[in-house]
């Protein structure tokens, strides 16, 4: 009995670490015969894990999604990595989780070996969180775009931007893509024709979803670097365009992706950047440490003028 137990456990594990088995590998894995390996797998559906058969040459076993989630055989490592992101989902900036997190972490450690809490104990006290700051995201308006994301459905909600207005949106839904504590949706707009990044806390659907559509061709890292690159300048007051004498490679790797650098041959390049004031500009591009030119606009070069005054008058103040 107690050999059938553990065979058992190894049988669940390998089903759980790969899709798809033939009848003949786990036999040969576990060093018995197939005809015990389909009464394991009966065993196994006893105990309320969904495993498909697939008859034939090609056929074998999978074990599938069931309508109750039976319970999950995890290694040492995966215990501690799910119990430290149990751990930290009050930081991801989403409400109406934090209850079932801990919830999730209670039961999970009362069936841990004291050798499992010990580790996870040491982590939890050697660990300090900062509270963080800015907006939530309501669980429930994730699940809905996620859903819309998920079936291709134009999903309509109200929004209000970074100035306060609100307006109707027609979208269809691409990614859904998390950048520090803030959410973000980037989704085709219909009526404009254009890509847009919309913040998600700002975010109010409507129901019900639209018709479907065809997903456009999108990767990950391209929805990544679209949001970091639209949600960076999305808030700048003051825009300019400068030259800088260095090669574009040198400064892109300086840069964050809000800024956008393009080659002006092999030694210079052309930013498009942006901030709050002309001055917070003048201090940002002065910690590029080069030699620039001012192209756009011109009045930028009065806020170097004040900068370099000042400058000045201190290196000649400690001189003295």
């Amino acid at each position: 009995m107690w050999q059938t137990s553990t065979r058992l456990l190894q049988l669940l594990a390998m089903l759980q670490a790969r899709r798809d088995w033939s009848g003949q590998e786990l036999a040969s894995r576990l060093e018995v015969s197939t005809r015990t390996i389909r009464a394991d797998i009966e065993r196994l559906r006893d105990l309320g894990y969904p495993v498909e058969a697939r008859p034939g040459v090609g056929g074998g076993y999978r074990l599938s999604r069931g309508t109750t989630m039976p319970p999950l055989l995890l290694d040492d490592e995966e215990v501690v990595a799910v119990a430290v992101a149990l751990g930290t989902t009050a930081g991801a900036g989403v409400t109406g989780i934090e209850e079932a997190s801990l919830r999730a972490l209670v039961k999970l450690e009362q069936m841990l070996p004291s050798r499992l809490r010990h580790r996870i104990d040491a982590m939890r006290t050697a660990t300090v969180s900062v509270p963080g700051a800015g907006p939530t995201v309501d669980l429930s308006v994730l699940s809905a775009i996620a859903g819309a994301i998920r079936a291709s459905e134009r999903l309509r909600f109200d929004y209000v931007d970074h100035e306060g207005q609100q307006t109707l949106r027609t979208t269809e839904p691409q990614r859904l893509v998390v950048w520090g504590r803030r959410w973000y949706l980037l989704a085709w707009d219909v009526e404009r024709a254009s890509w847009r990044t919309f913040r998600v806390d700002r975010v109010r659907p409507r129901t019900p979803a639209g018709p479907r559509f065809r997903p456009r061709t999108l990767t990950d890292e391209e929805a990544s670097r679209f949001v970091q690159r639209s949600a960076g300048t999305a808030t700048w007051r003051y825009r300019a365009r400068i030259r800088i004498h260095a090669p574009i490679d040198h400064i892109r790797a300086l840069l964050p992706l809000a800024v956008d650098v393009s080659a002006d041959g092999p030694d210079r390049c052309i930013i498009e950047a942006g901030s709050d004031t002309p001055h917070q500009l003048a201090l940002y591009i002065g910690l590029l440490d080069t030699d620039f030119d001012i192209l756009d606009p011109p009045d930028l070069a009065e806020a170097f003028i004040r900068l370099a005054e000042r400058y000045q008058r201190a290196a000649q103040t400690s001189m003295r």
